[in-house]
């Protein structure tokens, strides 16, 4: 045998090797995971896989919340409140800012804590609607999703004459009525005795498709979060109040609310963890993802917990994917995926 061919098989060997090793080589993760998946029922099974972990996909914000992700042009959109600021995240970019001003569009800089937009989601022609803490209304933007301008129609601004406190997160139904609350953590001292609070209540509305709003609760102290059932016969809404850290359910009878309970309490929790109940969404099969004390609870359509996604910072919304395998979750400065499912 030459010794160029020696050579050649030598080499062979060790390349041989070498790819042997670095298949039993872990490969290196391209977000850093976060939290732990707490399983309290079995049938947690069924909705997140074993194996499925919290990754950080964009972090560096003030206060995230309301993410929606638009399946049309592949990204997440979320608010961060303090910055008046959308951001978008792509899996081939990253984070980018999509929309400034988002919540405050005034001429002379805000008084308020949280001037940015709250909850975000589409209306059922596919147009963005945010609830603005600053400018103290509901407005759907005036500009296509993939060519966003700081252009606001506005769907609600007043109650009987007064202004809204800070309308915080919203759902559409299938008639495209919109169901949103108005909890006063837009002004600047977030709470009642605020002197620009011009409603004393803090309510649940509707606005029905001529316009008209309509008070359907005043009942929660501190309404948060709120989504409707697949069957859109019941509405939840979250109490962020933790004196009330709980979440209601209510018979949706027309333009009224009643029949209203606890679905779930956390009265009680231990006070180290931080958060209170906030955003969620709900899937297909009822299953609800919800944000509260110590992370993301995870509740069947009867208010049994079957899991908690257990985070150390605060979290305040959550996102599905269209096909329900994704849950992307706005956690204080960060913003994490979870492939609950293959």
């Amino acid at each position: 045998m030459r010794s160029y061919n020696v050579l050649l098989f030598l080499t062979l060997i060790v390349s041989c090797n070498n790819n042997s090793e670095n298949k039993n080589q872990p490969v290196e993760e391209k977000y850093k995971t976060i939290g732990t998946i707490e399983r309290f029922d079995s049938l947690l099974d069924n909705i997140i896989s074993k194996n499925a972990k919290a990754e950080i996909i964009a972090e560096g914000f003030e206060w995230s919340e309301g993410p929606l992700w638009i399946d049309k042009h592949n990204m997440l959109l979320f608010s961060d409140v303090p910055m008046n600021t959308v951001y978008k995240w792509t899996e081939e970019k990253g984070k980018e800012i999509y929309l400034k001003p988002s919540g405050y569009t005034g001429a002379t800089p805000s008084d308020c804590k949280e001037p940015g937009s709250n909850g975000l989601t589409l209306d059922n022609d596919g147009n963005l609607v945010l609830c603005q803490h600053g400018d103290r209304k509901v407005s759907r933007m005036a500009a296509p999703l993939d060519k966003p301008e700081a252009k606001f129609i506005s769907l609600a601004e007043k109650f009987k004459g007064n202004r809204f406190s800070s309308p915080n997160d919203l759902v559409f139904n299938r008639n495209g009525e919109l169901f949103f609350t108005d909890p006063p953590y837009g002004l600047k001292t977030q709470d009642d005795t605020d002197p620009k609070k011009e409603i004393s209540l803090n309510g649940v509305y509707k606005v029905k498709i001529d316009g008209t709003v309509i008070l359907l609760t005043d009942s929660i102290t501190r309404p948060n979060g709120l989504a409707l059932f697949p069957d859109q016969k019941r509405l939840l809404v979250a109490n962020s109040d933790p004196q009330k850290p709980d979440w209601y359910v209510f018979d949706v009878n027309g333009d009224s609310l009643i029949n209203g309970k606890i679905f779930y309490s956390t009265d009680g929790y231990d006070k180290s963890w931080k958060g209170l109940p906030d955003g969620f969404k709900i899937d297909k099969n009822g299953n609800v993802f919800a944000s509260g004390p110590g992370g993301v609870y995870i509740f069947n359509s009867e208010g049994k917990k079957l899991g908690l996604l257990r985070l150390d910072n605060a979290t305040s919304n959550c996102a599905l994917s269209p096909d329900e395998k994704i849950l992307y979750v706005t956690n204080d400065m960060y913003v994490l995926r979870v492939k609950l499912r293959d």
